[in-house]
């Protein structure tokens, strides 16, 4: 495996992967990466290889739209690279997201005789055993599942999803070039390190193995059904998990109308603002009441039934935030408000991961900018879409990494005022997550609470106490029993120790070489015999021993870029 340090196995489907995709790559104008990155040494064992010039008109194009390009024309596995990373702006530049954001699954289906297969395998039955209609011709295909309508054999419509045959073993060989050519790219190409492509990819992996487990997107939904079991302003589809598996997943077929469709919406005599103000109340909800959220709520995925019901759709892409997660925020936030910039950085850096020198001089200034220019309007003139892109953007110029639910949480907000501001031109998500700030400020200092986390620091202050004499007692004991062992590791000196060992491996070498040449001089000159030609052979059999060792040695010191 790639991702282990080892070389690829260099199999026909393989090679032909890395064709393609170096072919594509020259077609928008990367020749000057694979060179840099020696990429075409993988499939040619270093021999130049020679292609056509792209055309100019793509030259025209920006470098984030070529790599749009790119990722659409590698075909699936790269294409949901794309649309996952569109959620990480920590990861790549806010451009490139812009571009990632417009790629869409165009896949065509595969056969419905090999639809029917596949369902047939995973719940081991006949199709005609389990449902009474399925119909052959998808509704939707994407490059990982495509979804059929279907009757159970109690008259209940669904759909079923089904993974597409074979994206397991694709993926796989995906993934495993993807971990290849980040490696080549972070290694040869200096300023691909700034976009840390390895580090990409890992995100990437994560994130495409839930998605093709189907039994993880029907937990979601059966957890998602049992938080809001008692809201009559939301309907959660029933998933029926004894004719789902890891490849397929049914679920209740569900025929409100698309948020997006206003008009529609009109003729169904539903309200607009009552389903904006109900959906962002369902959304935060989520957020700061459970910490389980739908991270996707853009509006193909959000249903309207009748008497204004919310139904959210598709559960492959959920976010989690912790209690300590949420009272950071609200630490935050409380901090922004008071123009305490101390707490906010505090609270900062507690959430992130610091991934390079982090300048806490330079973080006050932009924190203190944010402050000033979003935190002393009302929050009906707070335009939440750059406050949120201006938070985002924050963290990756201070080299710290926030948490990936949480940039989910961002996105999930953007969306949900995009969402907001087509039902109800007034919308304002900020204005609806005031009341869940203060509902979190008045449960940190309830009394109960506080004094709950007060009896817990006690105990566990006292069994400390309790247990520092006797640790103490048998440490001394062990020092006196001699049974204490200080173990010092270096780290970072192997790449010295190995360079010295090479430099006294051919120091010794050319000793050695040097004492040959010598003493196959001192024997020729004195004529000892046997001679050819009146002159000695083990004289001649030095100089030649000796000639092969110096051309050794001096190829091993070319080959190794050293000289």
């Amino acid at each position: 495996m790639i991702r282990n340090g080892g070389m690829i196995g260099r199999t026909y489907r393989y090679i032909n992967r890395y064709r393609e995709i170096i072919t594509v790559l020259i077609k928008y104008g990367f020749a000057d990466i694979i060179a840099r990155s020696k990429l075409e040494t993988v499939i040619d064992f270093g021999r130049k290889l020679v292609y056509k010039n792209p055309d100019k008109t793509v030259l025209k194009l920006s470098r984030w739209e070529r790599i749009r390009l790119v990722l659409e024309e590698l075909g699936p596995t790269f294409i949901k690279l794309g649309q996952v990373m569109s959620t990480r702006p920590d990861l790549i530049p806010v451009a490139l997201i812009t571009e990632l954001e417009k790629l869409q699954d165009s896949v065509k289906p595969f056969p419905s005789d090999i639809a029917t297969g596949v369902v047939e395998k995973e719940l081991e039955e006949p199709i005609g055993n389990v449902f009474l209609h399925f119909e052959k011709e998808p509704v939707a295909a994407a490059s990982v599942a495509q979804v059929h309508r279907a009757t159970l054999l109690d008259g209940t419509e669904v759909i079923v999803k089904i993974q597409r045959p074979g994206i397991h073993r694709i993926i796989e060989t995906d993934l495993d070039i993807m971990f290849h050519l980040a490696a080549m790219l972070e290694k040869h190409v200096a300023e691909s390190r700034y976009f840390n492509v390895v580090k990409i990819v890992e995100e990437f992996e994560r994130a495409i193995r839930k998605e093709l487990n189907f039994r993880l997107e029907g937990s979601n939904i059966e957890h998602f059904a049992s938080i809001f079991r008692q809201d009559k302003t939301i309907y959660v589809p029933q998933y029926y998990r004894e004719y789902s598996t890891q490849k397929v997943l049914t679920m209740e077929y569900i025929p409100g109308i698309k948020i997006s469709d206003i008009d529609s919406l009109h003729t169904g005599g539903l309200d607009p603002k009552i389903i904006a103000d109900r959906g962002s109340d369902l959304v935060l909800k989520q957020i700061f009441d459970f910490g389980f959220f739908h991270a996707d709520p853009h509006p193909g995925n959000i249903m309207v039934l009748p008497e204004n019901v919310i139904c959210f759709l598709d559960y492959g892409m959920m976010g989690y935030l912790t209690r300590s997660g949420r009272e950071l925020i609200l630490s935050i936030m409380t901090g922004a408000i008071q123009n305490d910039v101390d707490r906010v950085i505090r609270s900062i850096l507690r959430m992130c991961e610091s991934k390079g020198v982090v300048n806490k001089a330079e973080m006050e200034r932009q924190i203190t900018e944010i402050i000033d220019r979003y935190f002393f309007l009302s929050l009906n003139q707070i335009d939440i879409k750059s406050l949120i892109n201006d938070i985002i953007s924050f963290f990756p110029d201070n080299n710290l990494a926030l948490p990936a639910d949480l940039y989910l949480l961002g996105r999930a907000l953007l969306l949900l005022q995009s969402a907001g501001e087509k039902l109800d031109p007034g919308f304002n998500v900020a204005e609806k997550i005031r009341p869940y700030l203060k509902k979190l400020l008045r449960e940190r200092v309830k009394i109960s609470k506080l004094s709950r986390e007060m009896y817990a620091s006690l105990e566990e202050s006292s069994l400390l106490l309790k247990d520092i004499p006797f640790e103490i007692r048998d440490l001394i004991d062990n020092i006196k029993k001699e049974k204490v062992h200080l173990d010092l590791r270096h780290q970072g000196l192997e790449n010295l120790i190995t360079s010295n060992q090479q430099i006294s491996n051919r120091i010794s070498f050319a000793i050695v070489l040097a004492a040959i040449i010598i003493g196959s001089s001192l024997i020729t000159y004195t004529e000892i015999p046997p001679l050819y030609k009146g002159i000695p052979v083990i004289g001649m059999v030095g100089f030649i021993v000796s000639g092969l060792m110096g051309f050794w040695l001096l190829i091993s010191i070319i080959r190794h870029g050293r000289m």
